[in-house]
């Protein structure tokens, strides 16, 4: 019973939460980068790639989003490290994105996500969108 209340949850957030889900509108002819994680101890990584990217890029330079799926999210929550990694991304003008699903299927509320997160539906298909929009994607 509590499977079937889970699943059919999941599917109407899927079905209702992407209906007017759609990537921004970015200048095409800037520089845009997404990066899609699993793996949250590479956001480090990530902020320095942006940093080096800003200056090689110069006025270029565009949004750079970082979307975080998977089992990952299980290590957000109270996680020290990981606020100051997303002081660090604001500081530097980098998003960060989670996804709904991910937070559904291990049951993450995302009230108790730090506030500098956004909760997007469904990632894979926010990273096809940007992608389409002219994002150059990566996953790790």
């Amino acid at each position: 019973m509590k499977n079937s209340i889970l699943f059919i949850t999941t599917m109407l957030l899927l079905l209702f939460g992407t209906y007017q889900l759609q990537a921004q509108n970015i200048n095409a002819e800037m520089n845009n980068y997404l990066v899609l994680s699993k793996n949250i101890k590479q956001i480090k990584p990530i902020l320095m790639t942006a940093n080096a990217l800003a200056k090689e890029d110069g006025k270029k330079y565009g949004a750079f989003y970082v979307i975080i799926c998977g089992k990952t999210v299980t290590q957000i929550n109270d996680n020290s490290d990981f606020n100051t990694l997303l002081e660090e991304a604001k500081a530097q003008n980098v998003k960060v994105f989670v996804c709904g699903i991910s937070l559904s299927k291990f049951n993450i509320t995302p009230e108790t996500l730090p506030n500098t997160l956004e909760v997007i539906p469904n990632g894979i298909l926010y990273g096809f969108q940007l992608t389409k929009r002219g994002f150059i994607a990566l996953t790790i």
